[in-house]
């Protein structure tokens, strides 16, 4: 899918770049499947700002995405792709043939009118929906189970796919975008192919008004705040901080390890920082 630039008539223009959506659908999305989507605001609910510079941002449904692709021993015509408000990539609308609809996320290559399918012994073709144990190594595939049944996890923003490198026993290892490697259940399920949207890494905001649509308010740098409010403030005139970069709470803002979890600890081969390893 192409970028779309504009002729310079503002300042703005001259330096946007968004992505081409003209091949996609352009109605509404299917009814029955759209919820609302009530926005926080990076508030809890006692009504604090947990999540800072959030709020605003323009109204939206929210598309209820089938992560686990259950229904199987049927196949689904994709009917239309459509654009997402709520991720990176697009989605599309797929209906089986006992007319039953679900919203999946649309791998690249992907046109209207190809027919996808689920679960065990389904064909190796872009779309279509397999056990990890059922998949050749080499293969792109998103949307990957971490449980077999929790739904997909792994590999679910636009452009991105995962690779499956070899076996151990029961489980199947997988290198992911970032360089970890890791092993996940070969029961869990997967999608072939690499997710569409990969032009979404170049676009260009181009006005800060687009970032308030996307519902991003201002960031206040913490060295232009007071010491009541944030570790890197106060100084005379202009001040680096006196210290090491943290956050406003005062966490370390250069390489902390924040991860606690030695129960997966043993499913993680190689971690993401060491690439080369």
């Amino acid at each position: 899918m192409a970028l779309k630039t504009f002729k310079p008539y503002t300042k703005s223009t001259r330096g946007t770049v968004l992505v081409n959506k003209d091949n996609l659908w352009k109605g509404k999305p299917y009814k029955p499947l759209t919820s609302i989507k009530y926005s926080s605001s990076g508030r809890n609910n006692q009504g604090r700002i947990t999540a800072r510079n959030n709020g605003g941002g323009h109204k939206q449904k929210y598309r209820n995405i089938d992560f686990y692709r259950k229904k199987t021993n049927s196949m689904a015509t994709v009917e239309r792709i459509e654009y997402d408000p709520n991720r990176s990539c697009h989605i599309m609308l797929v209906k089986f043939d006992d007319g039953e609809k679900f919203y999946y996320l649309a791998p690249q290559g992907i046109n209207v009118g190809d027919k996808v399918s689920n679960g065990p012994k389904s064909e190796l073709k872009n779309g279509n929906c397999l056990p990890l144990s059922e998949i050749p190594a080499g293969l792109n595939i998103h949307n990957v189970e971490i449980n077999p049944g929790g739904g997909g996890k792994i590999a679910r923003s636009a452009g991105t796919s995962v690779t499956i490198s070899g076996t151990d026993g029961n489980y199947s290892i997988i290198k992911m975008i970032s360089g970890e490697v890791r092993k996940v259940d070969s029961r869990s399920l997967a999608t072939i192919g690499v997710l569409s949207n990969p032009d979404q890494k170049n676009i260009k905001i181009g006005k800060a008004g687009r970032s308030r649509w996307l519902g991003r308010r201002p960031h206040t740098r913490g060295v232009v705040m007071n010491p009541v409010d944030h570790p890197h403030g106060g100084g005379e005139g202009k001040s680096a901080g006196g210290r090491h970069p943290v956050s406003r709470t005062g966490q370390s803002a250069k390489g902390l390890k924040t991860r606690d979890n030695k129960r997966t600890d043993k499913y993680i081969i190689r971690r993401r920082k060491n690439k080369k390893g």
